[in-house]
C-alpha cells in the first residue's frame, strides 16, 4: 500500500506542475552518491523527459531521457513507436545489449495485449531503458522504436543498482 501511495503522490505533483518538476524532484536536492543504494522503484515522466530512481520515498538519482519516435501517448501496437504508460516491472537484464546495457520492461501486459487484440494488431515488446546505440542518436530527443533511453554512464549506474523485479510507473 506504501507503494501506492507513494506513486499516487508522484503522479499528483507531476501532474499538478507540468514540465517543471517539483523542488523535491530538483537535483540539488538529489543524493550525490548512490553507492549503497537501495532501488525500491522507478518513476518516469514522458512529458518532462525525465527518470527518477527511488529508495523508498526519497528520490535518489534523476536522468534526462529520450523517448520513442512518437512519444505522446501509451503504446497501443507494434510499430507505433510509442513508449507504454502505467505501473510495469523490471523483468530482465541484458549485459549484452545493442544499446550498450539494457533493463527489460515488462510490456506487454494482460490490459496491453488484450487492448492490441481488440484493434486485431499485435501489442509489441521488447521494450527496454537502454544506453545509446553507435549512432549519435542521443541528442535527437526521441528516437527509440518504444524503449527509454540514457547515456551509457547512466545506464552503466542504473543497471548497477536496479534489481530484476523492480517496480516502474511510466506516467504520461
Amino acid at each position: 500500500m506504501n507503494f501506492v501511495r507513494h506513486i499516487l503522490a508522484v503522479v499528483l505533483a507531476l501532474g499538478t506542475v507540468g514540465c517543471s518538476a517539483p523542488s523535491f524532484f530538483r537535483a540539488s536536492s538529489l543524493s550525490s552518491d548512490i553507492q549503497h543504494a537501495n532501488v525500491s522503484s522507478i518513476v518516469v515522466s514522458k512529458k518532462a523527459r525525465r527518470m527518477y530512481l527511488f529508495e523508498g520515498n526519497d528520490i535518489i538519482r534523476s536522468y534526462r531521457i529520450g523517448l520513442g519516435l512518437e512519444p505522446v501517448g501509451d503504446k497501443k501496437i507494434e510499430g507505433d513507436g510509442k513508449t507504454p504508460e502505467g505501473l510495469y516491472y523490471i523483468d530482465r537484464k541484458n549485459p549484452k545489449s545493442k544499446y550498450f546495457l539494457s533493463l527489460g520492461i515488462s510490456y506487454p501486459n494482460t490490459a496491453d495485449l488484450a487492448e492490441a487484440n481488440a484493434l486485431g494488431k499485435p501489442p509489441g515488446g521488447d521494450i527496454f531503458i537502454h544506453g545509446e546505440d553507435t549512432k549519435p542518436n542521443f541528442f535527437k530527443r526521441d528516437w527509440t522504436a518504444g524503449c527509454i533511453a540514457v547515456k551509457n554512464r547512466e545506464i552503466r549506474e542504473i543497471y548497477t543498482f536496479v534489481d530484476v523485479g523492480t517496480p516502474i510507473f511510466i506516467h504520461p
